[in-house]
């Protein structure tokens, strides 16, 4: 949606038809317009744009946005195949970088996945070499032996030689029970006085002991090897979380070009036929500018003042040889140049702006140029745990909550569940006194006051000035028609006058405070 049309929409909204034309503006809130048209053969859009950019910066408005830069060439005509062309090298470098990183991505998730299953583990041999949880720990490890190393011997692992074929019915049981030669001996003694217990025989003895002492060498080189394997695997995580966000990075201005270079903005204009050679382009300058208040009065909202200048192009585009040899494009065409002012308060411009950024979202997918911060936001929890210290993840912790708390955070929690289903039906406020932005729907902003007229008549005086300035200077530099004096100002002096009266505000109304 163009943001005149959008604030056209709220202003209707807010002071109905009656309301704007006793403020000096039409049915589209408009303060003043000026329709600027001409054609050429030698007419150039770029000379023009950048004249209007530089100008309103000489005079005091240097922040002029671009809201609108569309364009589109018919498929018969130069420009169209060279554009493509293009946009079409930025794509296919794009999703280059794009697949790379979809494959560090996937390393990544399996990184995780790996180092999960170490932490397992190495809890097993935390609780090994701990006093109070000793034999869970050993239990654990000699479990996990069993069943990775022991059972590469085959026929001759523990689990096999415990089985009802081979009659070593004990063997399992004693080797969990065990936990050194000399407990292998003392199950195999019937001498319960001297501390035997008569659990095994000779044959079983004989099978153990090696098994001990290989089992107690396993548990020792084993550990070292696993934390040397778990601290390799962090360094290499971290390596390919940033490797994945230095491919984002390199991705990011591939696609912004390519999205760039996407011809819209005339799909159904009659007049770009497929078989001419016919370029259109359309660009749109938005600025505005907050009114001065006395420092004695406490606005509710400030009131500022804008202009839209927006600018449309039909021609030709062809290359041409120039003197030196090289090529250049050469245009020729229409210019249409619409010169507009508004007078609106913060709640007006934000609603118009919101309008035009849900028309936006609505009109095509977005795609997130944060790639590298989408994927991995999921894997963040995990991330920190396995890359920050103990001690870092308890700072950032700390910081957070400090934060929300200095931002109010902490005691505006909504623990409401319904908030989440019904919280789109209701317009919130934040206060513009304490530095909040301001937002609310079209039709719960409220009218002008007493003191808000005469603010709001100041911007519309500015901004009608502003804008005929720039109107106006620009025919003067280009040797087109003008008028002395106010010349073809078309400002409602009358309306904004009795507007900076006050209006019709009655007595009471004159000292209420909102």
């Amino acid at each position: 949606m163009d943001l005149r049309e959008a604030i056209g929409k709220v202003m209707m909204d807010v002071h109905r038809t009656g309301g704007l034309a006793g403020m000096g503006m039409d049915e589209k809130g408009k303060v003043s317009s000026h329709v600027l048209s001409f054609d050429s053969q030698q007419n150039q859009l770029e000379p023009i744009y950048y004249w209007i950019l530089d100008f309103a910066a000489q005079i005091g408005w240097g922040g002029m946005q671009k809201t609108i830069d569309n364009f589109m060439a018919s498929p018969g005509s130069g420009q169209f195949s060279e554009m493509n062309m293009k946009a079409t090298k930025m794509q296919e470098e794009g999703m280059k970088i794009l697949g790379g990183m979809n494959q560090i991505v996937k390393s990544i998730l399996n990184l995780i996945y790996d180092l999960k299953e170490f932490e397992l583990r190495l809890a097993s041999y935390d609780a090994y070499n701990s006093k109070d949880k000793k034999e869970e720990g050993t239990l654990a490890l000699k479990q996990i032996w069993l069943d990775n190393v022991d059972m590469k011997k085959g026929r001759g692992a523990i689990h096999s030689m415990a089985s009802a074929e081979m009659g070593f019915s004990t063997l399992r049981e004693a080797f969990m029970m065990a936990n050194s030669v000399e407990d292998v001996k003392k199950m195999n003694r019937e001498d319960i006085k001297n501390g035997g217990a008569g659990l095994i025989n000779d044959s079983v003895m004989r099978i153990l002991i090696p098994r001990i002492e290989e089992f107690n060498q396993w548990v020792k080189y084993s550990e070292s090897e696993l934390r040397k394997r778990f601290s390799i695997e962090k360094n290499y995580l971290k390596s390919q979380v940033e490797t994945v966000k230095l491919y984002s990075a390199w991705m990011k201005p591939y696609l912004e070009a390519a999205e760039k270079l996407r011809q819209q903005g005339f799909e159904k204009d009659a007049a770009l036929v497929n078989a001419f050679s016919t370029s259109m382009f359309e660009l749109q300058l938005f600025g505005a500018k907050k009114v001065d208040i006395p420092n004695s009065y406490n606005a509710r909202r400030r009131y500022n003042k804008v202009i839209i200048i927006t600018m449309k192009y039909r021609g030709h585009v062809s290359q041409r040889v120039t003197q030196k040899g090289d090529y250049g494009f050469g245009q020729g065409g229409v210019v249409d140049i619409w010169f507009d002012s508004y007078a609106l308060n913060d709640e007006e411009l934000a609603a118009a702006k919101k309008l035009c950024d849900k028309s936006d979202l609505e009109k095509s997918m977005e795609f997130s140029m944060d790639v590298a911060g989408d994927a991995l936001k999921e894997l963040k929890s995990d991330l920190d745990y396995f890359l920050k210290s103990p001690e870092e993840r308890e700072r950032i912790d700390f910081e957070t909550k400090k934060k929300q708390l200095e931002n109010g955070k902490g005691n505006d929690l909504d623990i409401n569940p319904f908030s989440a289903l019904f919280g789109t039906f209701f317009s919130k406020k934040k206060d513009a006194k304490k530095g909040g932005v301001v937002f609310v729907e079209a039709k719960d902003i409220k009218g002008d006051n007493f003191f808000e007229k005469k603010m709001r008549a100041d911007a519309i005086s500015g901004a009608a000035s502003t804008l005929y300035t720039i109107y106006d200077v620009y025919k003067k530099a280009h040797r087109m028609a003008s008028a002395p004096g106010v010349g073809f100002d078309n400002i409602d002096s009358d309306a904004v006058e009795g507007l900076a009266d006050g209006g019709s505000v009655g007595f009471f109304d004159a000292f209420k405070k909102e």
